[in-house]
């Protein structure tokens, strides 16, 4: 489990809370910072569950990775050029 799915989901959760505790006392500035953190929250996550395939798939199958990584490389450099 990578480090941002970690942070992600406290983030998430806290702004849940966040969230709880303005509707319960009418504060919308809390409940909207609430749902804000629940949203990053939801990306940190998405993000860190994303490395944590990107890093599985370049060690299950680094020959693959490496010609993706080399066709990206040749396409940036071809439309970069001039």
């Amino acid at each position: 489990m990578d480090e941002n799915e970690i942070k992600g989901a406290a983030r998430e959760f806290g702004g849940r809370v966040q969230d709880a505790l303005g509707g319960l006392t009418g504060d919308a500035k809390t409940q909207a910072e609430g749902k804000w953190n629940q949203a990053a929250g939801q990306a940190q996550r998405s993000f860190g569950a994303t490395v944590d395939d990107v890093i599985e798939n370049v060690k299950d199958k680094p020959l693959a990775a490496l010609a993706a990584v080399a066709g990206v490389s040749f396409l940036a450099g071809w439309l970069m050029r001039k």
